[in-house]
């Protein structure tokens, strides 16, 4: 059964107050003279102030115990540059001379109200006043109110929810917590949060098995927006409501709400001293800047409030702050001391190591929405309207209501908790450790989903937890590759040649060991003449060769084949599929080369185009590292190449004409793009032996597209419309350039003569024609020539 605090009534809110921060000077003369701080105020006044400040600490005893300023004395020794904060020069102020405000405070915790809705919690003008003419004092270093306000608020839609939680989903919709599920601690076990607000339904029907207990404060106002909040992250995984993105977590609550009133600083140490490295701490909370007194500011707008929320910084407590609901450039906002302190590209800049959150569309592409606060400052976003959560009323305290319009920074900003408690889950139990703030602020922002337009949202990216479970920071997803040269470590994007992939094995007769005679320990591993030559009307048998980069054993691993005519650009308009192979055991982790079972290609589906007509496409899956999805643009079909290391393409063949072939022609296809037309250009590559031969005849479409220009009479197949282009045989030389129509497929002949005496020899030649597109290598096709020994004979 879980703690619930009775829902209380607050102690009267008091006369307005403010917190003051002296110079260490002027904390000197406070502790001398008592009466210091209240003739500070006078003297700012010029004597007509009726104000009788009480003065206290700002930090009450209940918020100071020994445990947490040893943490203090701790982390100053382990971290010198941390710069902590001494909280004892800070002072609360309460002005009792303005008494007469004292009601404004306690009706501000009764209605959540946005700059949509017309709510205004401006301060009093009386104590913008005081705090201006304050900080101009040689004795104060800081001065901002103490003023009690909505949390960042719900904005209500009238329209609804398009997908029922769809935040839980894959980016680019959402954080991918679904995916994040499937791996240990990816529900956040092992996690603690703490939400700190003014009020929750802890008994709420999806609630209340979670167990959340309140640390510390009165449980108060805003319940509903407390209890959607808490829905977000720690709805319980059952057969009623939804399922919080953390549903594993451990979840605390502290309110704002003290017995000495409100006080966001004191809250924030109370739950620093009940926290441990790698806990969460969510701020749910707004603050008035003290420039011009007006609401909707991030809490660190107030330096109290920054100072503490450095500390728990400082002790390993990642602080997720709400960006909240102004609308405001935080860049452009200048504090008192006349510095832009949110701004990261100014030397202003304070850097308190919270993740600062904004709200966005729910629909993807994300654009900000017009209410939240944006600037360099803001790390990260989510869902800011039409999040389905947990509810209750204000009035009557029901507690089996929901919502599917929670909205605001104050709904993003748990979405990101939840993304956040997921990857300190996953690091804490497969990697024994949990990320400080600033690393997971990183991991957060890395591989992100980017807003609809960057550069005008400002509120930077969404985090996708699919793209960090696989990524560098946790890799504990499979990470499956076949390799594009034999070199090749799985890295992407692919920095080397594609077509070349020694892993796709095409044999005449089966093999009856595969991993002994292709696999580790083989002495065939970067062996790239395995193949055998593919002969029409016989039944050949296809082996693939796979590693695994990942974190973790690549189970129900299948490959697909497919086969193409030997061309250049070998795009999956031109693929036939031969079939798909299941390995019959994890592909291990470590790299080990992994052989995949028989893939039989029979007689009936192998066509018959001659020697080296062939082309191969493989694409391997695995259930947490499949295959990417087909482009249907060529752009698209490039960033396909270079960037999924689970496909692989082989255009090498492997030629041994016999001692006096003379000789060799070799079919080449040179393919225009898939979905328009687009310029090409074609260039030859050889390492042949002196003495060689080499010419490309093309047909004379092809050569007029490409712009070729070659001698009157030069190559064979005059009169047919064909052109011989000449090309240097153990060097670069380039074909052409030019639009190739889209769809077209240009059948060409490589025509290759090596010197007798070399053939009879015992070397190896290569010769291969390369296809670019806007500079980028898109295709090439390989052909190796032998001079003796069976070929593809394993040594």
């Amino acid at each position: 059964m879980a703690s619930q605090q009775p829902i209380v009534e607050a102690p009267p809110a008091g006369p307005p107050k403010i917190a003051l921060k002296l110079t260490p000077a002027g904390h000197k003369k406070q502790q001398e003279d008592p009466n210091f701080i209240a003739e500070l105020i006078n003297t700012a006044e010029n004597g007509r102030s009726g104000f009788v400040p009480n003065v206290n600490p700002l930090i009450p005893e209940e918020s100071r115990p020994a445990r947490l300023f040893s943490r203090i004395a701790a982390a100053a020794a382990s971290d010198p540059t941390a710069d902590l904060p001494n909280f004892d020069v800070w002072y609360e102020v309460a002005l009792e001379g303005q008494a007469r405000l004292s009601r404004r405070e306690a009706e501000t915790a009764t209605t959540a109200q946005t700059p949509a809705d017309g709510g205004d919690y401006s301060l009093p003008k009386e104590t913008l006043e005081l705090i201006h003419r304050l900080h101009r004092l040689d004795e104060v270093e800081s001065v901002h109110a103490l003023q009690a306000g909505p949390p960042p608020a719900v904005n209500p839609s009238d329209d609804p929810r398009s997908v029922n939680q769809g935040y839980l989903d894959a980016a680019p919709a959402g954080i991918n917590a679904r995916y994040a599920w499937g791996f240990a601690g990816g529900d956040g076990l092992g996690v603690n949060i703490v939400d700190m607000e003014q009020g929750w339904k802890l008994d709420h029907e999806d609630l209340q098995a979670a167990g959340i207990t309140l640390i510390s404060g009165y449980n108060v106002a805003y319940y509903s927006h407390g209890t959607a909040v808490l829905g977000e992250m720690l709805q319980v995984d059952n057969t009623i409501g939804g399922v919080g993105i953390v549903p594993k977590a451990k979840g605390r609550v502290i309110s704002q709400h003290r017995s000495t009133g409100y006080n966001t600083a004191a809250t924030i140490l109370d739950a620093v001293n009940n926290m441990a490295f790698g806990d969460i701490l969510l701020l749910e909370a707004q603050e008035n800047d003290p420039v011009g007194g007006q609401y909707y500011w991030p809490v660190s707008v107030a330096d109290a409030n920054f100072d503490a929320i450095r500390l728990a910084s400082a002790l390993g407590i990642t602080v997720v702050e709400a960006a909240c609901n102004g609308g405001y450039d935080l860049d452009a906002y200048v504090n008192l001391s006349g510095k832009y302190i949110f701004n990261r590209s100014s030397p202003d800049y304070k850097e308190s190591g919270a993740t600062m959150v904004g709200a966005s569309s729910s629909a993807a592409p994300h654009y900000r929405l017009w209410y939240s606060n944006h600037g360099s400052r803001v790390d990260v976003y989510a869902w800011g309207e039409n999040i389905d959560t947990t509810f209750t009323d204000d009035n009557s305290g029901t507690d089996n209501s929901y919502t599917d319009y929670f909205s605001g920074t104050s709904g993003a900003s748990p979405i990101i908790v939840g993304a956040a408690a997921a990857v300190q889950g996953i690091a804490n139990a497969t990697l024994g450790y949990k990320f400080s703030p600033l690393q997971l602020r990183q991991i957060l922002t890395t591989n992100g989903t980017p807003s609809s337009t960057p550069s005008a949202d400002r509120i930077g990216v969404m985090p996708n937890l699919r793209a960090i479970i696989d990524g560098r920071f946790i890799n504990l997803a499979p990470d499956l590759y076949i390799r594009d040269y034999p070199t090749d470590n799985g890295r992407v994007p692919s920095s080397g040649t594609v077509s070349n992939s020694p892993d796709i094995i095409i044999r005449q007769t089966p093999v009856s060991n595969p991993q002994a005679l292709f696999g580790s320990g083989s002495g065939n591993e970067n062996n790239t003449s395995l193949s055998q030559p593919i002969l029409a009307g016989r039944d050949h048998s296809i082996y693939i060769r796979l590693l695994n980069r990942g974190g973790s054993p690549a189970s129900n691993t299948k490959v697909t084949v497919y086969h193409a005519p030997a061309a250049t650009l070998i795009t999956p308009n031109l693929w036939t599929l031969i079939g798909t192979v299941t390995l019959p055991s994890a592909v291990p982790v470590g790299r080990v080369l992994t052989v995949s079972p028989r893939l039989p290609w029979p007689a009936s589906k192998v066509p018959n185009v001659g020697p080296g007509g062939y082309s191969f496409v493989a694409i391997a899956t695995t259930d947490k590292d499949p295959a990417p999805v087909l482009p249907n643009t060529f752009p698209a079909f490039v960033e396909f190449v270079s960037r999924n290391n689970n496909v692989a393409w082989k255009s090498f063949n492997v030629v041994n004409p016999p001692p006096s072939a003379g000789v060799s022609r070799l079919p080449v296809g040179i393919a225009g793009a898939f979905d328009a037309p687009r310029r090409f250009a074609i260039r030859g590559v050889g390492s042949l032996p002196v003495g060689s031969e080499v010419r490309l005849e093309v047909p004379g479409d092809l050569a007029r597209q490409l712009g070729v220009i070659t001698p009157l009479g030069q190559g064979a197949g005059e009169g047919k419309g064909v052109v011989g282009v000449p090309l240097h045989p153990f060097g670069r030389g380039e074909i052409g350039e030019g639009i190739l129509p889209v769809g077209s497929v240009s059948e060409c002949e490589l025509v290759v003569t090596v010197p007798e005496e070399e053939v009879k020899g015992e070397g190896q030649w290569e010769y291969e024609i390369v296809q670019e597109w806007e500079g980028v290598e898109v295709g090439r096709i390989t052909w190796r020539f032998e001079g003796s020994g069976e070929v593809g004979e394993v040594q």
